[in-house]
């Protein structure tokens, strides 16, 4: 039997693994990095760049290259209208209101660009292993609706991948950080922030059995919203100065996007950062420069919305799990976002104790998700994973009204039966 890849197919970047003997390993692509950025760039000549390339070149082809697809997943076009406005490419409104992306006469679903990123997984891991990848785990923020993991799932049968399970991302980082410890009982919480969505799972490991007692989170708080408040400022300064909206050109917004994500990297281990941008955008024929400190301080001020945001759906998870915070044995911090001191702080003070620093926050999903491929070959015995629907699940009945048949953080699998009947005489 073939090896099943685990990949983290996140936001901003994503990640190949597969178990080696009893380890799982992360396995590195061809430029010699761990991760890879989730972009995807078609240039002039109808070349098609993914990752590295792809990032390096957006700067002078922002209308053609694409980033953060994953937030425009399963979703339609009218939810996504916010999300459209703030990136480079154009997004359109394809068949049954779904987005879809225009590159010149082209349209691509986001499940086309997501394949597109996914088959350099199975390149990378292919090289790798020498051997044909036909199976895959692949994993998906535990908020994710029905229709978003149809559209992962979709995304990985175009990559030419059998997707054996969709599993959610705290799940997967829960068995890569427990898999060592399964003879152990302890509770932990997994904090998962990444680029673009945001997830906190209570957890119980023992005796192998890693159950899922409740999940909450954000599918639009991430990484890139963080990104967001740095690139209004900047422009905001600007057009105070210039009385012109970088916003407005492809080019300026695809340098500011770069920019602030830069500073905010450097935020968490400095605290201040010089955004320089020379020839950001000529003014009468005068070309105008853009110079700005950004303190620590100063970034946290601008993100304490987005800070502050994490805490509700903590405190839902908790209330679900029926614990106190008190009674978490082991916080796992998960996803690049987790970096920003602010957010360490926060969760420190909510959880009452520092979280772990034992795994490494981009690539742990994928490690685990490694493990669940390993656990579905057999390789791994011993291993019993009891995940928990993160919606709850109904239909509409007489007064447009959600009858609910299956509760959220329910264990799955699980069924429900139940009788219902027409509201009007002769009604189809």
């Amino acid at each position: 039997m073939g090896k099943i890849i685990g990949i983290d197919l996140g936001t901003t970047n994503s990640c190949v693994a597969v178990m080696e003997g009893n380890e799982p390993v992360i396995i590195p692509n061809s430029e010699g990095r761990r991760t890879t950025p989730s972009i995807v760039a078609f240039t002039e000549n109808g070349e098609r760049k993914v990752g590295d390339p792809a990032k390096r070149q957006a700067i002078i082809n922002p209308q053609k290259t694409v980033y953060s697809i994953k937030r425009f997943m399963g979703e339609a076009y009218d939810h996504a209208a916010g999300e459209k406005d703030r990136v480079t490419y154009n997004v359109v409104k394809g068949d049954n209101n779904t987005p879809r992306v225009k590159i010149d006469d082209r349209q691509f679903t986001p499940q086309e660009i997501s394949a597109i990123i996914l088959q350099k997984m199975k390149k990378t891991a292919e090289d790798y292993l020498g051997q044909e990848v036909t199976e895959a785990v692949i994993t998906v923020p535990a908020y994710f609706n029905d229709s978003q993991r149809q559209a992962t799932k979709e995304a990985g049968e175009i990559a030419g991948l059998k997707v054996r399970r969709i599993i959610n991302e705290p799940t997967a980082a829960s068995l890569a950080y427990g898999l060592d410890k399964k003879n152990k009982d302890i509770r932990i919480a997994v904090f998962d922030l990444g680029g673009g969505t945001f997830d906190i799972s209570v957890l119980e490991l023992g005796d192998g059995v890693f159950e899922v007692k409740s999940t909450n989170g954000d599918t639009h708080l991430g990484g890139d919203d963080f990104d967001n408040v740095i690139i209004d400022w900047l422009a905001e300064e600007f057009k105070k100065e210039e009385n012109i909206d970088l916003r407005k050109d492809p080019m300026a917004l695809q340098r500011l996007k770069e920019a602030a994500e830069k500073a905010k990297i450097e935020l968490s281990s400095s605290t201040s950062t010089e955004i320089n941008l020379p020839y950001i955008m000529p003014v009468d024929g005068i070309p105008k420069h853009l110079v700005r400190t950004l303190s620590r301080s100063k970034f946290e001020q601008l993100a304490d919305r987005l800070i502050q945001a994490t805490l509700e759906p903590c405190k839902k998870a908790l209330k679900d799990a029926g614990v106190q915070p008190s009674e978490i044995d082991e916080v796992i911090l998960v996803g690049g976002s987790t970096r920003i001191p602010a957010i360490q702080n926060i969760v420190e003070k909510f959880f009452g104790k520092t979280p772990s620093k034992g795994v490494n926050p981009d690539e742990v999903v994928a490690l685990g998700a490694a493990i669940q491929g390993a656990v579905l070959t057999g390789e791994i015995k011993d291993v019993l994973l009891l995940d928990v629907t993160p919606l709850s699940l109904g239909i509409e009945t007489y007064g447009q009204v959600m009858t609910r048949l299956i509760e959220s953080n329910t264990t799955i699998p699980t069924k429900k039966s139940e009788v219902f009947s027409t509201a009007s005489d002769n009604q189809t």
